[in-house]
């Protein structure tokens, strides 16, 4: 048997329980009597508002559920402005990066050598001159990603644009690093 409204907001204890009073006692005539007020009740009945909505024993329901919508949407607007703020912060960078990449990238045309590098767990390529893959390798060169497309640009325009998203950043040799495997970085394959 399902319960009622009223028992669910008493077991979750958002209402408390307050006693029942007597039903009014009836007169000869079947109308109801009030039973005498509390001396506090009096007091209120001469114009001062109850705290209350409805009856003295629970708080109106309606005003109950009006204060969880308006909760729940205060709830969904934060969210809501909080997307839209991310998704303003993102064009904004992707923005700076077109300005910053715009007629920098060194993609020739004649490249036909493929330099393979690791991004987002698949092997890309990219394809470079001889001197370029050279260039690549000893960190003169750097590869970013803009707009799905991978670009060849110098070291000082990669670490820029990776100051104003990392992810963007995709392939800087350092050659001071010490190579984890035997395999040299210049190796075609």
């Amino acid at each position: 048997m399902s319960e009622s409204l009223r028992d669910q907001l008493l077991k979750s204890g958002l209402v408390k329980k307050i006693k029942t009073q007597a039903p009014p006692a009836h007169d000869k005539s079947g109308h109801g009597t009030r039973p005498p007020k509390p001396p506090q009740a009096a007091a209120s009945a001469k114009g001062k508002p109850t705290p209350m909505h409805g009856s003295a024993r629970e708080p109106d329901l309606a005003h109950l559920y009006a204060l969880r919508a308006r909760q729940e949407k205060q709830e969904r607007d934060a969210v809501q402005r909080e997307a839209e703020q991310v998704a303003k912060e993102k064009r904004e960078r992707k923005q700076k990066l077109t300005q910053l990449l715009a007629g920098k990238a060194l993609n020739a045309a004649d490249a036909d050598v493929p330099r393979h590098f690791p991004h987002g767990n698949k092997i890309r390529r990219i394809y470079c001159t001889p001197t370029q893959l050279a260039e690549l390798n000893r960190g003169e060169l750097a590869v970013v990603q803009l707009a799905g497309r991978y670009l060849l640009v110098v070291r000082d325009i990669a670490v820029q644009a990776q100051a104003i998203d990392e992810q963007t950043l995709v392939l800087l040799c350092d050659p001071s690093a010490p190579t984890e495997d035997d395999v040299p970085a210049d190796l075609v394959w």
